[in-house]
């Protein structure tokens, strides 16, 4: 960071060691390469909860036995809002991130589809989240906890086609 990004202002040419606020004529380029560093370090990037939140929440859905991601009470209100025009799909709903400058972490509602193993569903979409969030942002996932809050029967309507006959 510079003198003046951490609130000390110092005049050009101060004296600090290292640090290439003044050119000499003839070398310019090099020595201002030399002297601020590395690119990627000059500056600062902040990642809202919200970013790391659709990523989790369509990389969970990606996981073979997850039907619906949410609450009953949060899949209700969603399916109601993909209806009213510009609203959309809610990519994530049922998920929930605390993001902080190095490190995150998911709570996750999810509905898993009868007959398959929940232990082994929530352990892939802890595997799958942790991959993408990790990849995709660079922030360390410290924990991911999976809620299953509901199994999806073969006879059940989704809450989507019961919307749909009731318009």
């Amino acid at each position: 960071m510079t003198d003046s990004a951490q609130g000390r202002s110092e005049p050009e040419g101060s004296g600090y060691p290292g640090e290439g606020r003044t050119l000499e004529k003839g070398n310019a380029g090099s020595t201002a390469r030399k002297a601020l560093g590395d690119p990627a370090t000059r500056g600062r990037t902040t990642i809202a909860d919200g970013v790391v939140e659709k990523i989790a929440g369509l990389a969970a859905r990606d996981v073979v036995g997850v039907h619906a991601m949410g609450t009953g009470l949060s899949r209700t209100f969603g399916a109601v809002r993909d209806r009213v025009p510009g609203g959309g799909r809610s990519v994530s709903r049922g998920v929930k991130a605390e993001v902080g400058e190095v490190q995150t972490a998911l709570d996750l509602d999810i509905v898993v589809d009868y007959g398959v193993s929940i232990v082994d569903v929530a352990r892939a979409v802890r595997e799958n989240v942790i991959a993408a969030v990790e990849r995709m942002t660079g922030l360390e996932v410290v924990e991911v906890n999976v809620a299953v809050g509901d199994v999806k029967l073969p006879d059940e309507e989704d809450e989507d086609e019961r919307e749909q006959r009731v318009q």
